[in-house]
């Protein structure tokens, strides 16, 4: 790997860290260690390269991956005749992720719907049209949460039937 690419995977190893940092409520080297594996694919990463590479201890990033494997996040690989375990991100813990999502969703639509009925039946007792709630926004909202949850979906069937990796 070239020394600019490498610069500019650790520039974003970084700047998606702080991402996970918030977004998953991670340690800060926990979410490092994510974003890394995250950016390193599927040829896995060991624990000596994280050491090395993201400047933290050993005891710190044996801590943290053992962490991240407990909440199941990350999973590990061995190669025959090689005594190290090679880091991924656990595809189940994604499908977990788009699951929240999806159901996150579903909540907030199901609620503008109520709402929009209810602004509905009042705006049949409203003869002032200036007064008359305006549902267009709760109309295209609806129609981005189906999308929203229509692409989500398919995304996630794609995983499960491994059209594509993570």
């Amino acid at each position: 790997m070239t020394k600019e690419i490498c610069s500019k995977k650790m520039a974003l190893v970084e700047k998606l860290g702080v991402h996970l940092e918030n977004k998953e409520n991670l340690a800060p080297v926990a979410a490092r260690i994510m974003a890394y594996v995250i950016l390193t694919g599927k040829r896995g990463t060991t624990f000596e390269e994280m050491v090395t590479v993201l400047c933290a201890s050993k005891s710190t990033i044996s801590t943290h991956l053992n962490h991240l494997q407990d909440l199941n996040k990350l999973e590990y690989f061995t190669k025959t005749g090689d005594r190290k375990k090679y880091f991924v991100i656990n595809k189940d813990s994604v499908l977990i992720h788009i699951d929240g999502m999806i159901k996150e969703w579903e909540t907030v639509e199901s609620l503008h719907i109520e709402i929009k009925a209810y602004k509905e039946a009042i705006n049949e007792h409203i003869t002032d049209d200036d007064e008359k709630f305006d549902l267009s926004f709760h109309n295209n909202y609806l129609k981005f949460l189906a999308g929203a949850t229509a692409s989500i979906k398919e995304l996630k069937d794609n995983l499960i039937n491994n059209k594509f990796n993570i």
